[in-house]
């Protein structure tokens, strides 16, 4: 049988997977013809071709990668999903209920049978078991838990203690540790009594007796010094370490400055956990930057875009009601000018624009502030000069590109009164932009939400009630 392939580049995993997809096609459009035939041993051409089709899709599923099965499922309706689901081999299981989305997850499990589970959720280690664990059934994990020997356990509730956002989540176990008063010499021989080294092993960990962390050797200097020199002699006593409640968000910037490909996970008294390596960090900031995303544009979770319709409205429906309740007050304000709209139209062409350029402004800062806020690069104590720095760029803004839609105005309505209106109303919109753009996340935060939850959807709201009532107001005290 095939072993799985090595990581490709993103275009032969394209072409693999488009193939897959073309063999997938192929077979259901064959074996519908040959379903409607009418010939002799119908049952055993069906089958046999069944068959062929069913062969083929398997060998080219055990060529995959995990990941690339992952991004095969997803992209499948589900009635094509579970029958590729069914040809995977069950020995990669879970690998692949890993690197799915939440939502192609819940999916494939609720196919499953409890033994199948078991088996799946046996074949990952403890920290890869714990972001396994909140979608598998209890009986199913209590099991799982039960088959785990005593260290595994006291790993499996170590990783399960901490919040997604912790470093103590995205901690793994498997780790080479030496001590320190042997030769370099004697850790080479340990090391050539392993299999493979765990992934991203580019120091190893120095403990002594308590399995108190003294330092780490990296595999650089481990074969260019002589062979006959102590481990304590050539390691780095200080290393950068972390510690399990420390943000997640704080690990990636470390790794991000320092290059890192991996880091200690410390204890408060210096006991060596496990490790963080840059495969846990990339996924982590790919997922935060998803989450981000979908919280933008107001959905609460990632969405199986094959979803059933109840599920997708589910998902999409709150902040779908907070937004036509911004757009009924938005029209209220608009209602509260029908009389100016009325004796001056160019208003109502106009105001659209002075709402828009608010929108996309506000929508400018909020990404800032919120990038640097996931960063860790500003505070609450920041917020003031945030917001001084913000107004100065909003009123800049406003001035000039106001300006100028105001000589158009002028030009367009031949009345200079309307253009001096627009250019006032634009700036003052985009100083409200620029204060809504900092005040919404900064407050989301302090009240403990997700600064990036639904804030495109405020913002515009903001922007546009806002927009509609300053441009209005003017006009209404200064032209009519």
């Amino acid at each position: 049988m095939a072993e799985p392939e090595q990581p490709r580049s993103r275009e032969e995993v394209q072409q693999q997977l488009k193939e897959v997809q073309e063999l997938l096609a192929r077979h259901k459009l064959v074996e519908g013809l040959v379903h409607r035939q009418d010939m002799p041993r119908h049952d055993l051409v069906e089958n046999l071709v069944h068959k062929q089709h069913v062969g083929e899709l398997s060998r080219r599923l055990d060529a995959l990668h995990p990941a690339d099965i992952a991004d095969l499922l997803e992209t499948l309706p589900l009635e094509e999903r579970l029958f590729i689901w069914e040809l995977v081999r069950a020995e990669r299981d879970g690998e692949i209920l890993l690197e799915v989305s939440d939502a192609v997850r819940e999916s494939l499990i609720e196919t499953m049978a409890p033994e199948e589970l078991r088996a799946a959720a046996e074949q990952l280690d403890a920290d890869e078991l714990a972001d396994l664990a909140p979608d598998l059934p209890e009986a199913v994990m209590e099991d799982v838990y039960l088959s785990l020997d005593l260290e595994e356990r006291a790993q499996l509730r170590a990783a399960m203690s901490y919040p997604e956002d912790a470093v103590g989540a995205l901690m793994e176990f498997e780790m080479v540790t030496v001590r320190e008063d042997v030769t370099l010499e004697v850790v080479l021989r340990y090391l050539r009594r392993f299999e493979a080294l765990p992934d991203h092993t580019d120091q190893l960990f120095v403990i002594d007796r308590e399995e108190k962390l003294r330092g780490v050797l990296p595999i650089n200097s481990l074969l260019i010094n002589d062979p006959e020199a102590e481990v304590a002699s050539v390691m780095i006593s200080d290393p950068l370490s972390l510690r399990p409640d420390d943000k997640a968000n704080e690990a990636a910037s470390a790794f991000e400055r320092y290059d890192l490909v991996s880091a200690p996970v410390v204890t408060s008294d210096g006991r060596l956990m496990g490790r963080v390596t840059v495969a846990d960090v990339v996924d982590f900031i790919r997922e935060d930057a998803d989450a981000e995303i979908l919280g933008n544009a107001g959905l609460r979770e990632e969405e199986d875009i094959f979803a059933p319709v109840l599920d997708s409205v589910r998902n999409r429906w709150a902040w779908l009601a907070i937004n036509l309740i911004t757009a009924f007050v938005a029209s209220r304000v608009i209602g509260i000018f029908e009389g100016s709209i009325e004796k001056l139209v160019a208003l109502a062409a106009l105001m659209p624009i002075v709402a828009g350029i608010g929108g996309n402004s506000g929508n400018q800062t909020i990404t800032m502030i919120v990038r640097a806020m996931a960063m860790g690069e500003i505070s609450h104590e920041g917020a003031m000069r945030l917001l001084k720095k913000e107004t100065g760029v909003a009123l800049f803004n406003g001035i000039v590109w106001g300006g100028l839609l105001g000589v158009a105005a002028w030009l367009l309505y031949g009345g200079w009164q309307l253009g001096v209106v627009m250019t006032a109303a634009t700036t003052l919109n985009l100083l409200l932009a620029a204060a809504m753009g900092v005040f919404i996340p900064m407050a989301m935060q302090r009240f403990g939400r997700d600064p990036a939850l639904g804030s495109s959807v405020l913002i515009t709201a903001c922007t546009d009630s806002g927009g509609f009532f300053i441009f209005l107001g003017l006009a209404t005290l200064f032209l009519l």
